[in-house]
């Protein structure tokens, strides 16, 4: 009774001092305060709930409608070559005459009757000189065809010349070819695999591409590629020695970038 007597009554007990409390709005009053907290609280939780995700869906639409960018870095040069002195290409072998060896002529011999074993001697004698004849004819003109061909082989290529051999349009104009062709492996793309890939060609006499090889690789698709591209190089000004064209090495890398 003594509390109750010290106690303050706060402006909700004098309003209903004289009211029914039991009837509900004098509990409704005093939890008032705390139902406004509980309320806030529970909209910032829905709020927070129903936004986190349509945060978190558009980030992953604007991650994957950014392209996936990527650089191919082509560099042109000459890797580690030796220093060796250049021996000019051998001279072409002097086509060789062949002379067939005439038979000598025989006067005939004029007799009043010839008897038919001379008939069929002489014969036998004509043919034989015949098929000795063509068969020398077959084997020299087999041989001169084996010597045209020598002469015709192109040479093992140099690996450096007095004028080297340049693409077409230049460094420029081939580095614009091999970026504006190369298409970078899916799969590698994927796997993040990146790198660089040396790949040596040669040059022949006429400027065509051969012979194209990987040095140092980085991965299969990659390497296939690199290989692919450099085969479909535009032919290049062929490389001369002493004003003579020549087959010349070419080493090139290309660099495979993701970023």
């Amino acid at each position: 009774m003594a509390r109750d007597l010290k106690r303050i009554p706060n402006f909700d007990d004098i309003v209903f001092a004289i009211r029914n409390k039991e009837y509900g709005s004098y509990l409704l009053r005093k939890k008032y305060n705390r139902n406004i907290i509980i309320s806030l609280l529970v909209g910032i939780i829905i709020m927070v709930v129903a936004i986190i995700p349509l945060y978190l869906n558009a980030k992953s639409l604007e991650t994957q409608k950014k392209p996936s960018g990527r650089t191919i870095e082509i560099k042109m040069e000459n890797l580690e070559q030796p220093n060796e002195k250049v021996v000019p290409p051998p001279p072409a072998p002097p086509a060789q005459t062949s002379i067939i060896k005439q038979q000598k002529y025989v006067p005939p011999q004029i007799v009043d009757s010839i008897k038919p074993e001379d008939v069929k001697q002489l014969i036998a004698t004509e043919q034989a000189q015949t098929a000795v004849t063509d068969k020398e004819v077959v084997e020299i003109a087999k041989q001169a065809s084996e010597e045209v061909q020598e002469a015709n082989a192109e040479p093992e290529p140099f690996m450096t010349v007095q004028e080297m051999p340049e693409p077409s349009g230049g460094l420029k104009g081939l580095m614009k070819y091999i970026a504006d062709n190369t298409i970078y492996p899916a799969m590698a793309r994927e796997n993040n695999i990146q790198g660089k890939v040396y790949v040596r060609f040669c040059v022949t006499s006429t400027g065509a591409i051969d012979q194209v090889s990987i040095l140092k690789g980085v991965d299969r698709e990659l390497d296939a590629e690199a290989i692919r591209i450099v085969k479909t190089f535009p032919p290049f000004k062929p490389g001369k020695q002493d004003g003579i064209p020549v087959p010349v090495w070419f080493n090139v890398f290309i660099n495979f970038q993701l970023y």
